[in-house]
């Protein structure tokens, strides 16, 4: 009898997790566990091989059974740039995915790869070739182009594209290679739906017909992959639209019927990609899409992988015993924590990593750049600087460190330098550590956020060589006192009263007597009067989320922006028409492209940015959304006071900006400590360089 702990034993009994560690069978392959990274956006893609390599890497040695690519482009008039995916447009691409699988497979895991054609979500800037659609219509991205309608030839063509991407995917040593028709951004999609299938031949009409397409590209993928690679098949099964679109139990469960046998395994969510990967803030429950998945497993005998952004393995297991999924995916608990499978096969679940729903990470992919998130600060950072999420050089030498500010930025800094060794001191004003995680997360929507909080308390509060002490405003005499070796000040930053802000650089008139809030205020408790006017000149998520927490306790809202929708920024992390549309819900007037002129008593002077006659809202109360201060007061006496102490600014008091932003600035820190100068400048970030043949011609 084998009488190591249980979380040691991973098959015993006496575990609960056993399940999940159990092998799956995807067609020739066979999945180690049943912990699926299912494909995500990742913004490294085709021009960061390196970096991607290695980030996927990461989930392998963190457990993940499967892990899998982002979409990958199989042909130029599929084309995406700016935002940097995958490619295999012919067989150059095969050595820059061979080194992703190459360093998955190292860890026992196996390597799936999505290829995809994006019909008219592709607008082929780089490759300027026509876009193809099923039906003439508008490019669906924003650019003034229309795609044409796919003739047979095109049909043709396009099998075609993906025989030869399906047999570079199987010599670049993929186990499993997917056919995708998911996300509204895929043309097996836009010829499965009948909004856009308007056609009249044999790929038009029925299910039968409009189903044709996808059945060629399994039936094919399945003839090329000739028995090595397993294929799948990723699906949207409901595309959240009512009766406008396809639903789970209707068309969804039609489709999935009528190609049943075909694939080795089926990856089912819903579309369009804001629905899939719908923030916290909008569906806060682990598991929304498991009801849409829900009817699968009654449909095919193939195993099914599916999302919700688990992190609960009690959960996790009752999905598999109850026969809803075979294996579970993640994209969002993966970044947040790559190492969570082990965490469970370990029994440490209390120090799995929680996912908050922030989309920190979608939006990277919307903006071009390498992925990050607010709880994992090393994610993305993971060949460019060497870092991992829990491996982390000792410390140098004996120096002490205190870090004033409990923050997230104070937070990560003071976790990172206790698991280096250093003896550390960690000092917050208040009575609770979190700063602003734990002001924001008591705003509407943002309760997951206090997990950027609890997750480091937690582990802070195991480390013997951490001292926490709460209530301690300190001066730069206590300070001195401390007779640290270095201090870190992680103050934070506050809202500005004076409504400077991206339109006004100088402070708005004065208030007049009239009542204002900020931010902060509003954080900690206070409810405003009616009328409110919330003047929104940030543009990032604050405004709009002030506007739906106040609308909750306030009959009379208003909010102003200067930008031409509301929360523009959050059009990169998937929420906008969800925002603005909960606000118009709530009842909430909006003026988008409006300034402020003017504060007079009981009413604000307000004009369209472009021009035109001013008008007037009734305002009783004024909360600007703005711009923030850093709060360096506390710097600037320990200048005077003690000009020779080693001290570094980190987080919102260097730079205020988001969370994620936070937490990588006290991450940075407590890397760098102790690096000579030119350890920080050589290890700054590594940059991936194309290389130019021998005999290049210019």
């Amino acid at each position: 009898m084998d009488d190591r702990p249980f979380y040691l034993c991973p098959m015993s009994k006496a575990n609960p997790y056993a399940i999940l560690f159990e092998p799956v069978k995807i067609g020739p392959v066979v999945a180690p566990n049943r912990f699926y990274q299912v494909p995500h956006a990742c913004g490294m893609g085709h021009l960061r091989p390196q970096a991607h390599s290695a980030m996927r890497a990461m989930k392998a040695e963190g457990g993940w059974g499967v892990v899998c690519t982002e979409e990958c482009e199989i042909h130029p008039t599929s084309d995406l740039s700016p935002y940097s995916e995958q490619r295999l447009w012919d067989e150059k691409d095969i050595p820059a995915l061979s080194l992703m699988v190459e360093k998955v497979k190292a860890h026992g895991s196996l390597a799936g790869i999505e290829l995809v054609h994006n019909g008219h979500m592709a607008p082929n800037l780089f490759s300027r070739l026509p876009a193809l659609a099923p039906l003439d219509i508008q490019l669906d991205v924003g650019y003034p182009k229309m795609a044409r309608a796919m003739d047979k030839q095109d049909i043709k063509d396009l099998r075609a594209w993906h025989r030869r991407a399906v047999k570079n995917a199987k010599a670049a040593g993929f186990d499993i290679i997917y056919v995708y028709a998911g996300h509204n951004m895929t043309i097996t999609q836009h010829f499965l739906s009948p909004r856009y299938n308007q056609r009249t031949d044999e790929y038009g009409g029925s299910l039968e017909n409009r189903a044709r397409l996808t059945r060629e590209l399994l039936e094919e993928a399945q003839e090329t992959a000739a028995g090595d690679c397993a294929i799948a098949l990723r699906l949207a099964v409901d595309e959240q639209m009512g009766e406008d679109g396809i639903q789970a139990h209707e068309d969804g469960r039609a489709i999935v019927e009528h190609l049943a046998k075909l694939p080795d395994l089926w990856d089912v969510n819903v579309s369009d990609w804001p629905n899939d990967t719908i923030s916290a803030r909008f569906e806060p429950n682990e598991g929304a899409q498991v009801e849409a998945m829900s009817f699968v497993k009654e449909t095919t005998s193939k195993p099914t992988v599916g999302v919700g952004r688990f992190t609960s393995p009690d959960l996790m297991v009752k999905l598999v015993k109850n026969g809803v999924l075979d294996l579970i995916g993640a994209a969002r608990p993966s970044i947040a924590d790559p190492l969570l499978p082990n965490k469970i096969r370990e029994g440490r679940i209390e120090e799995i990593r929680e996912c908050i729903g922030c989309n920190i990470c979608a939006s990277c992919d919307s903006l071009g750049v390498p992925i990050r998130c607010t709880q994992n600060p090393t994610m993305g950072e993971e060949w460019r600087r060497g870092w991992h999420p829990e491996i982390i050089e000792p410390k140098k030498s004996d120096k002490s460190v205190l870090i004033v500010g409990a923050g997230p930025s104070g937070l990560e800094c003071a976790l990172q330098l206790g698991r280096r060794g250093y003896q550390v001191t960690l000092t917050e004003e208040s009575k609770d550590l979190g700063g602003r995680a734990l002001g924001e997360s008591k705003l509407k929507g943002l309760s997951s956020w206090r997990r950027v909080a609890d997750n480091r308390t937690h582990e802070l509060q195991q480390m013997a060589n951490v001292s926490i002490y709460t209530n301690s405003r300190l001066s730069a005499q206590d300070v001195v006192e401390f007779d640290c070796d270095k201090v870190f000040l992680a103050t934070g930053a506050k809202w500005r009263r004076d409504g400077t802000g991206r339109s006004h650089n100088f402070p708005l008139t004065d208030l007049g007597g009239m009542r204002d809030s900020t931010p902060d205020t509003i954080m900690l408790g206070r409810i405003p009067s009616d009328p409110v006017v919330i003047y929104d000149d940030d543009h990032g998520y604050m405004g709009g989320v002030l506007a739906d927490h106040i609308a909750a306790c306030c009959n009379d809202v208003t909010f102003v922006t200067t930008a031409s929708v509301v929360s523009p920024f959050t059009i990169n992390s998937l929420e906008q028409d969800f925002i603005q549309r909960s606000l118009v819900e709530a009842g909430v007037k909006i003026y988008v492209s409006t300034q402020v002129l003017s504060l007079k008593p009981g009413c604000l002077e307000l004009q369209n940015v472009y021009g035109g006659e001013p008008f007037e809202v009734a305002c009783t109360e004024f909360i600007p959304v703005t711009a923030r201060t850093p709060d360096l007061e506390l710097k600037r006496e320990l200048d005077k006071l003690a000009p020779d102490l080693p001290v570094e600014v980190i987080g919102d008091a260097l730079m205020p900006g988001l969370i994620a932003d936070a937490t990588f600035s006290g991450h940075l820190a407590a890397r760098s400590f102790e690096a000579n100068e030119e350890e920080i400048e050589t290890g700054k970030f590594m940059r991936e360089m194309p290389s130019l043949p021998p005999t290049a011609n210019f």
